[in-house]
Parts: C-alpha cells; structure tokens; sequence
C-alpha cells in the first residue's frame, strides 16, 4: 500500500447535508493522482484506508476542481476522536487497491 501522513483542518462543506472534509495537500494530491492515472473510479474517486487517532476506517477521496482531493469524515469519527470545525486532523491515508 501506498501511504501518507499530514495534518489539516476539518471544514464544513458549504452544501446541503452537513458533510466534513479535510482538504489532501497539494503535494500528497498530485501524487495520488500521478499513480492513479486511469484507475480512479466514479467523479474520480480513489479507494483509501484512513487512520486518524485510534479510529480506522474506509472510504474514498475525491477530486476538487483545484487539484486537490477532500477526505470525508464521517459523524461518528468526529465524534469518536473529538473533532469540530476547524480542528487540526493528523491522518494517515493509505491507497487501496493500488
């Protein structure tokens, strides 16, 4: 597996729905989408496996129109790992499948 490590503020995804996300930076960005180059699966996504504090979980990245991807994070992980708004989020992501 393919893995990264950084840390980014949790935001609120300005739609409906109140879904969380964490912006992938740049960097770690382009390189996911160098090695998924005609791999990635709907709107782009990309399987990931993701660690922040003790909680492990599965999901998807997706791409931004910048160039970045935008991590999803589901209620019960905020909740499990007490994260609001603007919190600082040391994660560890791993490409699936890849």
């Amino acid at each position: 597996m393919t893995g990264y490590r950084f840390t980014a503020p949790l935001w609120l995804y300005p739609g409906e729905g109140s879904w969380y996300f964490v912006t992938v930076p740049e960097d770690i960005s382009d390189e996911i989408t160098d090695l998924t180059e005609g791999r990635r699966k709907g709107f782009g996504s990309v399987r990931v496996s993701v660690t922040v504090g003790g909680s492990t979980w599965q999901t998807s990245v997706f791409p931004t129109k910048n160039g970045t991807y935008m991590l999803p994070v589901k209620k019960a992980i905020r909740t499990a790992e007490d994260l609001l708004e603007g919190s600082p989020v040391e994660t560890q992501l791993e490409l699936v499948d890849f």
